[in-house]
């Protein structure tokens, strides 16, 4: 049994943040299939038993089960001392970008997409718009920010880069192009890809393509 347990699904990208951290870190890991779209992370079995929340992930190590993909990352820190900070300082950086993540980018993306590839409809055209807007203006945030930098909150990679990445390994799904819009996150991206072990959503977590849905 691996030491520790991811419960997911390839389309989830929070899911990813966490499975790429173990992956890169080389860890003792295996994924636990939730069949999000067939309605298990509803159901009152997974809220008393993984994750009150009823979202994915949720981390199982050493008799914990931890969920919110930033709270797994930072925990991750700890256990497997890789892509952490190494000062207040730095501790500070990685956490505004975390947090800005979750509430800019992340939430804006996976929303859009989600309504783009997943759901039985697609939101109002007004609500899609609304979302296509928010994420385009975090990827300029995050484009400047980036411009004349290696990484987001450090000279190496960190937590931040790896929450951030979570969705935009997706471009084909979501509609875009970062290498002509947003080059720079472009370019942060392939430094990403070019970490040993790293691999895509879709080859890293099970659950694609998805499977049929229930009568």
């Amino acid at each position: 049994m691996a030491e520790y347990t991811v419960y997911g699904m390839a389309q989830s990208g929070n899911a990813y943040k966490v499975a790429l951290m173990l992956q890169l870190a080389g860890a003792d890991w295996a994924p636990r299939f939730v069949d999000f779209f067939n309605g298990e992370t509803r159901t009152p079995e997974f809220r008393a038993n993984v994750n009150e929340m009823g979202e994915v992930p949720v981390l199982e190590h050493k008799g914990l089960k931890l969920s919110q993909s930033g709270i797994i990352l930072d925990y991750l820190t700890g256990e497997l001392q890789r892509f952490g900070w190494r000062s207040e300082a730095e501790r500070r950086e990685v956490w505004r970008w975390i947090l800005w993540d979750n509430h800019k980018l992340t939430s804006y993306t996976g929303s859009y997409r989600y309504f783009k590839c997943f759901a039985p409809e697609l939101a109002v055209p007004e609500v899609q718009s609304f979302l296509f807007a928010r994420m385009k203006a975090a990827y300029r945030i995050l484009d400047t920010h980036l411009e004349g930098r290696e990484f987001v909150a450090a000279d190496r990679p960190t937590i931040a880069d790896l929450s951030i990445c979570g969705y935009l390994f997706f471009e084909d799904e979501i509609g875009i192009s970062f290498e002509s819009d947003n080059p720079h996150l472009a370019a942060w991206l392939k430094r990403i890809k070019a970490l040993p072990g790293w691999k895509h959503p879709y080859d890293i977590l099970p659950g694609h393509p998805l499977p049929p849905r229930k009568a």
